[in-house]
């Protein structure tokens, strides 16, 4: 047995990694502070009225704007050949509309890019949790300064304008940028003078980022993602309503059908071209309204999508696809800056890649010169040349770029103060040499200023403008974030304690050396090694895949040195490393090849025949393993004993139901989600299904009916137990029984929770089950497999280490409304449903160690110390039968002269690291008996704790380490967020809380 103080090490270890992983990103991830109030016009009389007075202000070109924007629309949907916006490409070609793709900087997920969009800032990287709880309000930009709060506060007479002119919005100009000079941002007293309305329809991260900033709204969860159609008319219905009436300046609609479609089944999705179509004709209407009704003919309509997708349909990660939505500026007056439009579709100039590319956050800065209020306090945005062209004359022009230099300047003289940055020639800012980035910056504005005193021409001034403003954004948008270093450094620290604990446990382990411990030792060091390369990270999948299958044939190798296995190829190791090679296959994952051919997208998966007659054998295969599991409830396991046939008959016919209603839920949620899946089978029960079959109540029928049946058969397993306790007749406890029972209902909630593509995946992990259960593995061997299958199905399933492959798909399985813990749930296994699978198989591999030569109940798979008995000789068949009884006698032998006080099992158990030989008659062999030790799932999770404290430590260090990387962003924050899920939702609710129950059923 475990002494007591390995116990507490090892609980001590596993509670550092929560406070290690809590404090590491509190550090890593702080909000970005940003200044607080409405942003007032620059005061430009430092320049010596070489453009006018220093108050004067360009005339806006625009009152009022409607911004759409289409989740997910990536560049090519709009600009390319065959796409569906018709209308929006003659209007380009006509030249009423000015077309761009912008950039969306990594994280390319909605709430951060609006946030973008609006502020003209660059977003936390903390926002990609926060987009995910969509309670959460403590992401709300009320309180800070964006184009929506301008132009809300927007309003003032015109002989007024000049009010707004003042100093830095804190009060030391004349105040009224936010109403009384005291910072507060909120507008609400610019607004009492006439300031703009606005209304607000579609995607409700609208409504959480600005609470109480719409006249008239309607939100729609933005992760519903089965939803194509309602999400996209809840939206439209308000359309030709809103465009009637005048008393509004801003209208925000967010569709999000498309976003929805990709997710689904990718951007090549046969839905995806009407969508396309759909929302050309939502463009044309509001077009067209802007050119009949006279309160709309100085609007401005701008198209836009938040951010793109993978060929995957995902989006998160730093992609091309995903980076690269389209931006259309729309309006009859554009007409005068075209110059006869431009060519459409368009050719590529780069991937993704059409025209000319603008920053997201350039939007907000254009839009407040276009529409006449200040540019936002916090924009790192640039006005996008292209709409100078608006006003005649330069000192304007000057005035525009000069206000926004200014207004990037205060952010560069807070980001570097130990820099100086006057407002008058200094020749001791030196532009000699090799410069930082602060000294760089102090160049270009000593360049801005020059230009400005001396006498250079006004055009050569607004290059020098630019010229600075995209240096100055270039740098600040790649500054490091501002880390708590100490919090980096104490997170790293506590996650080492945590690993010294385990190791501490393990102390006893390490000798003699073995080659299973050495396998688990290398394992375990290149694998942290890895963390600190970004390549290696993108397609991390590549090690588990290689590792697996190296382990894989290691263990024929261990297992095959007696040569007494007649035919290699059937070894039940060999069988496991052939299955790997086709789940390897299942689904291309990672950066580099994501999109390219897989099974899943194969032509023999798009036959919907042979993928419907893989999932109905899926889910036929647990049917009749839950009829067992329910049967053996009802009454003797005996399959000879009286009405053992009825039994079985009655436990297939009590969970048939429940079979029936998973697989006609998956039918009817395929049907609606990838209609393309279904063609050709059944079509009346297809149309039954889809019109009949609430997937919500679906659902929730196959919950509660795995529910009801988990409580049923533990219930019965409960009073078999005490009746066996009892000595009562008949009354045999079946402990593993129940822990395969509980197994199969957890699969079938995996299948649940599991896209249709890849349910015969769960055929390929049953069947390497059954041949894992045939060899004769020890504690270490089992540990490191379940380590090696748990990571490869991860990557299996199509996931990876980008934000954009986590699947949503199945996030509203039996849910109506959002719920941040039923929906949580739901998406984490949706996405770990392949390490769930195989961390509770692992358990099972233990329990089988326990059983002395007992083979399961339902004739899967036989314990530890039996072997494959076909194409095995007679002769060597009996020397094997020779070797077990020798070792039962020596056993036995053993039990009789041990002290009942002494730990028996302890003197058997083998250390996890030392590679037992189970054929060899030695008491420490691993065969059935030296599993009966509780510490078998101590030292289980002891190495499952091993790796877990490891991978955590060697993640921390990288971000740490590698902090100012230029892909620190992009590739290793996503890892630490997936750090975090393996290390507190696997670890602790998977392979502590589920397997540590499993265990105990079995027990």
């Amino acid at each position: 047995m475990a002494s007591r103080l390995d116990k507490m090490l090892l609980a001590a270890a596993n509670l550092l990694i929560p406070i290690a992983i809590l404090v590491f990103a509190t550090g890593f991830f702080p909000y970005k502070p940003f200044m607080p109030g409405l942003a007032t016009y620059e005061d430009l009389s430092f320049v010596e009225g070489r453009f006018g007075a220093g108050t004067d202000i360009p005339e806006p070109i625009f009152d009022k704007v409607v911004f759409m924007v289409v989740d997910a629309l990536r560049s090519d949907f709009v600009f390319g050949e065959g796409s569906g916006f018709a209308f929006v490409q003659s209007l380009i070609r006509s030249g009423s509309a000015l077309p761009f793709t912008a950039h969306a900087t990594s994280p390319t997920i909605t709430m951060p890019r609006v946030k973008a969009i609006t502020t003209g800032s660059i977003p936390s990287f903390l926002d990609v949790i926060l987009n995910f709880a969509e309670s959460d309000t403590t992401s709300t930009l009320a309180g800070q300064d964006t184009w929506l709060a301008q132009l809300r506060a927007k309003g003032k007479e015109p002989e007024k304008r000049d009010d707004r002119v003042g100093g830095d919005g804190n009060g030391n100009g004349n105040g009224n940028g936010n109403g009384n000079g005291n910072g507060n941002g909120n507008g609400e007293q610019r607004k009492e003078g006439g300031g703009g309305k606005l209304v607000m329809y579609g995607d409700d991260t609208w409504l959480k980022l600005f609470p109480g900033f719409f006249e008239r709204e309607d939100g729609t969860s933005s992760f519903f993602v089965a939803d194509f159609t309602e999400v996209d008319d809840n939206v439209t219905r308000h359309v030709p309503e809103e465009l009637l009436n005048s008393d509004w300046n801003g209208m925000i609609l967010h569709y999000l059908g498309l976003d929805h479609i990709g997710h689904k089944a990718g951007p090549n999705s046969p839905n995806m071209h009407p969508k396309q179509l759909e929302m050309d004709s939502m463009a044309q209407m509001i077009y067209s309204a802007i050119e009949e009704e006279q309160h709309l003919e100085s609007t401005l309509f701008v198209l836009l999508g938040d951010h793109g997708m993978n060929e995957g349909g995902n989006h998160g990660g730093s992609a091309p696809g995903e980076t690269s939505p389209a931006l259309v500026f729309m309006s009859p007056k554009l007409q005068q800056i075209t110059n006869g439009g431009f060519p459409s579709p368009a050719t590529l100039t780069g991937e993704f890649e059409y025209y000319r590319k603008v920053e997201q956050s350039d939007i907000a800065p254009t839009l407040a010169g276009l529409l006449g209020f200040p540019v936002p306090r916090n924009n790192l945005g640039v006005f996008i040349p292209e709409f100078l062209s608006f006003w005649g004359t330069v000192e304007d022009k000057a005035r525009l770029l000069l206000r926004n230099a200014r207004q990037i300047l205060k952010i560069v003289r807070a980001t570097f103060p130990g820099q100086s940055f006057p407002d008058k020639v200094d020749e001791s800012v030196g532009c000699d040499g090799s410069l930082d980035s602060g000294e760089e910056l102090a160049c270009k504005w000593q360049g801005v200023v020059g230009a400005l005193k001396g006498e250079t021409e006004t055009e050569a001034v607004l290059e020098k403008l630019m010229d600075f403003c995209r240096t100055a954004q270039d740098i600040m948008s790649s500054t490091a974030s501002n880390y708590n270093v100490f919090r980096l450094v104490f997170g790293s620290s506590l996650a080492f304690a945590s690993l010294a604990f385990t190791v501490v446990v393990l102390r006893s382990k390490f000798l003699p050396l073995t080659s299973t411990g050495i396998f688990y030792a290398l394992t375990l060091i290149l694998y942290t090694i890895q963390i600190f390369a970004s390549s290696y990270i993108e397609e991390e999948h590549h090690f588990w895949y290689w590792t697996t299958s190296a382990w894989l044939f290691y263990l024929f190798i261990f297992d095959s040195r007696k040569g007494w296995f007649d035919i290699p190829f059937l070894h039940p190791a060999v069988m496991v490393m052939g299955l790997h090679r086709v789940a390897r296959r299942w689904n291309q994952t990672g950066q580099k090849y994501a999109g390219a051919d897989d099974i899943a997208h194969s032509e023999l998966l798009r036959n919907s025949v042979v993928l419907w007659s893989l999932v109905g054998a899926c889910y036929l295969d647990y049917a009749m393993r839950l009829g067992r599991a329910v049967a053996r409830s009802i009454g003797p396991q005996d399959p000879k004993a009286e009405g053992g046939e009825r039994r079985r008959l009655l436990g297939l016919a009590a969970v048939l139901p429940l079979g029936v209603t998973a697989f006609l839920f998956k039918l009817g949620f395929t049907a609606r989600d990838a209609p393309e899946l279904v063609e050709g089978v059944a079509d009346g029960l297809v149309r039954w299904v889809e019109h009949y079959v609430s997937l919500v109540g679906a659902a929730r029928m196959v919950f509660v009916g795995i529910g009801v049946s988990v409580v049923w058969v533990v219930v019965a397993e409960g009073r078999r137990r005490r009746r066996s306790s009892r000595g009562a007749e008949g009354a045999v406890a079946d402990r593993h029984g129940l822990a395969t029972a509980l197994f199969d209902f957890l699969t079938l909630f995996l299948i649940t929770q599991t896209r249709t593509q890849n349910i015969p995946l769960y055929l390929i992990f049953r069947m390497q089950l059954f041949f894992l259960r045939l060899l004769p593995l020890n504690r270490t061997q089992i540990s490191l497999t379940t380590l090696l299958l748990t990571h490869t199905s991860f990557f299996s399933l199509g996931n990876s280490n980008a934000i954009s492959s986590i699947d949503l798909s199945n996030s509203y399985n039996g849910v109506s409304g959002y719920n941040v813990l039923a929906v949580g749930l739901l998406v984490f296994v949706s996405n770990w449903a392949g390490p769930i699978f195989w961390s509770s198989a692992g358990v099972l591999l233990l329990l089988d160690g326990e059983k002395e030569g007992g083979r399961e109940g339902e004739g899967e798979g036989m314990g530890q110390g039996q072997r494959r008995t076909e194409g095995i000789s007679e002769e060597k068949k009996e020397e094997g039968r020779r070797t077990v009884r020798r070792w039962v006698e020596m056993e036995r032998e053993h039990l009789a002269a041990t002290p009942p006080s002494s730990s028996s099992a302890e003197s058997h158990a083998f250390p996890p690291f030392h590679l037992d030989q189970p054929n060899q008659p030695s008491p420490s062999s691993s065969t059935p008996s030296s599993f009966t030790s509780a510490n078998s799932f101590f030292n289980y999770i002891t190495l499952q704790t091993l790796f877990t404290t490891s991978s955590l430590l060697a993640v921390m260090m990288a971000c740490t380490v590698l902090r100012t990387h230029l892909f620190i962003w992009t590739v290793f924050s996503p890892k630490f967020l997936y750090a975090m899920a393996w290390g507190l939702a696997w670890h602790f609710g998977v392979v502590l809380g589920l397997g540590g129950g499993i265990w105990l059923s079995g027990r």
